[in-house]
């Protein structure tokens, strides 16, 4: 797998962020970001430089909105056409989803709980959602040292209730980047995995937009169908420092391909009475200029739908640690998660998405 260090919540001055589409770029290039998702509040004419910024920065840019309304936020991406919520109500939410998944877009749940009216109307989730596979991710993590904020806190515990209800959807972070200050506090990052580096993602040959305004129309890249795809898929994982990954398979193989090797957000058959073998991955290395993690002892987690099933103290190192799950028989899902010393508070560092088990051909 190849992980890409991405934010997928971004505004310019297109909506109410500071910067231009230049800036925030230039601001993401100094933190080390390789990808951000442009999600201006109701509106995409921010993407008019799209094409000639990532071609002189490198940095890929997904198309995005942030649909801005009064019952919730709601982050639409890899959307071709403008789609309205306008004409929604409170009860509507699911055909406006549905529209956005027909032009084979996404929609993710932005900041479910941050304080709403009247001091930020719109900003709490209201929607109801009676079918969550048409969601397709929620932001558990949002703004600036996100784990220590009481709303991420429980955005991240209402992904893991859905979790443990038998639903596979992606947890990711989102600055809502607006501007950027010196004193500005950590800011988490959110690995996107893809499996096909050298067609879509290292390529920089870009697919030539039509002469339709962007504001009516945008073309997708393949660079775009890559992300779609992983965050679809729930390739992903999220830090404030280093990379934490982790595979799965059956730890004593009958057949050769009980022995293939899943990835975060895939979905994995256990026979009964087999046990689990993960091998979790914590890289210390990567991105390491831009940001800073005191030596120390870190605790490791395997979490699941029955709760902590693995936990070890280990060193601020990269290594790779292996463990056996003895109940897989009763497991759903399974993540990683790590815990420790960070901008001097103790807090969560980073969580993977999971690795679903299932027990019936």
């Amino acid at each position: 797998m190849k992980w890409i260090p991405s934010e997928l919540h971004t505004h310019t001055l297109h909506s109410d962020g500071q910067h231009t589409l230049d800036e925030m770029v230039q601001s993401a290039l100094h933190l080390g970001i390789d990808c951000i998702a442009l999600t201006d509040h109701n509106t995409q004419s921010g993407l008019q430089d799209r094409q000639r910024i990532q071609h002189e920065t490198g940095i890929h840019i997904i198309p995005g909105m942030e649909w801005t309304t009064f019952y919730g936020h709601m982050i639409t991406m890899g959307i071709h056409k403008y789609v309205d919520w306008r004409n929604l109500g409170i009860d509507d939410i699911e055909k406006g989803i549905d529209q956005v998944h027909a032009q084979g877009g996404l929609v993710g749940i932005a900041h479910p709980f941050r304080i709403g009216s009247p001091i930020c109307t719109g900003c709490y989730w209201e929607y109801p959602i009676t079918n969550w596979q048409k969601v397709d991710y929620i932001e558990v993590w949002s703004t600036l040292m996100p784990s220590i904020k009481k709303d991420s806190q429980r955005a991240f515990a209402w992904w893991t209730s859905l979790l443990n209800e038998g639903h596979q959807i992606t947890a990711t972070s989102g600055r809502d980047w607006h501007r950027t200050e010196d004193h500005d506090a950590p800011a988490a990052i959110t690995y996107i995995g893809t499996e096909d580096e050298e067609k879509l993602w290292h390529s920089l040959d870009m697919l030539q937009t039509s002469d339709v305004s962007y504001t009516d129309r945008v073309e997708l890249e393949p660079k775009d169908h890559s992300a779609l795809t992983a965050l679809r898929q729930g390739a992903v994982t999220v830090t404030m420092g280093p990379l934490l990954t982790f595979t799965a398979h059956i730890a004593h193989p009958i057949h050769d391909d009980q022995s293939k090797r899943y990835h975060i957000g895939q979905e994995l058959y256990c026979p009964p009475y087999e046990k689990l073998k993960l091998e979790i991955a914590l890289d210390t290395i990567c991105r390491q200029q831009y940001y800073t993690l005191a030596d120390q002892s870190l605790r490791l987690v395997v979490n699941s739908n029955r709760g902590i099933l693995f936990e070890q103290q280990i060193p601020v190192q990269t290594e790779v640690y292996d463990c056996e799950l003895e109940q897989a028989q009763i497991l759903s899902w399974v993540r990683v998660e790590l815990y420790g010393y960070f901008a001097e508070t103790y807090s969560m560092i980073a969580f993977t998405n999971a690795i679903y088990i299932t027990h019936s051909l």
